[in-house]
């Protein structure tokens, strides 16, 4: 017969391997199949609020070193994991995105993860005139859709405020954007917001090399992304092995700095699909 101590030390390792293996599973599937991410910033909204929480699916675009897990406080970097397979531009089972698709991608340069939309396919021309959006020299059809209210007050951990169109608001008081509804050639529509004239309502043209695909976030006058040249501080051109999957649906949304507050949790926001 066993002795209480072999059944207690049989009943621990028992119980470590069934921790290793449940880890060794979650690995995998946030691995190969899905990654979380909270939205940090408001350079998304109203697509995207800060404190919404979403599963990326990574079999969208199939797979390269982005795939990898990255967690930076604990020194997990994508390119030390799965280095050996970064710099061709190249994806197994790759599938590339669709204009409109929202997509979170490592910045070509920091390496840091970013969610914006996509607006330039390989080939395009894209250009930003008065604040439109201008594909292949045309510009994308844009209609009213009323005002973006938020209330004047910290927003998410970092506990930053929102920009207003409507000039300076107190604490509290009523932050407007004007909304629009932009409609992309192959038919995706989504709102955008406006806040001011900025220096990427107008630029250039930017011709978006093969491989690689331009980026730009919804709330405009509120967003790094590919209107600045990586050399000026901003994202660029992103190669196609950079992308990590495509956001469909947020699962849960909180407007505090905690998910634990559930008086701030926005049950609207729970499992609402991403247009």
């Amino acid at each position: 017969m066993a002795s209480d101590a072999t059944t207690k030390s049989g009943g621990l390792l028992e119980t470590v391997k069934t921790i290793v293996y449940a880890l060794l599973i979650a690995g995998l599937f946030r691995s190969l199949l899905f990654q979380p991410f909270w939205i940090p910033s408001g350079s998304m909204k109203d697509t995207l609020l800060i404190g919404d929480f979403l599963f990326v699916n990574k079999l969208a675009y199939g797979y390269s070193y982005a795939s990898c897990p990255s967690i930076p406080a604990f020194g997990i970097d994508a390119k030390k994991i799965c280095g050996f397979v970064d710099g061709d531009n190249t994806r197994l089972f790759g599938s590339e995105p669709e204009r409109g698709d929202v997509v979170v991608f490592r910045h070509p340069v920091s390496g840091a993860d970013f969610i914006k939309r996509v607006v330039g396919l390989p080939g395009d021309r894209v250009q930003m005139k008065n604040g439109v959006l201008h594909l292949n020299d045309e510009a994308v059809k844009l209609e009213h859709g009323g005002t973006f209210v938020e209330t004047m007050e910290p927003q998410g951990p970092q506990g930053g405020l929102p920009r207003c169109e409507n000039g300076a608001v107190g604490q509290g008081g009523k932050c407007e954007k004007t909304r629009l509804i932009e409609t992309l050639p192959n038919g995706v529509s989504h709102s955008i917001l406006n806040i001011e004239t900025s220096f990427v309502d107008n630029t250039g043209v930017f011709t978006v090399p093969a491989g690689h695909f331009f980026f730009v976030g919804d709330n405009r006058d509120n967003s790094t992304d590919s209107r600045v040249t990586q050399s000026r501080g901003g994202v660029g051109f992103v190669p196609f092995e950079n992308l990590i999957g495509r956001a469909d649906r947020v699962m849960f949304s909180s407007a505090g700095r905690s998910m634990f507050a559930f008086w701030t949790w926005r049950s609207d926001r729970f499992f609402k699909a991403i247009e």
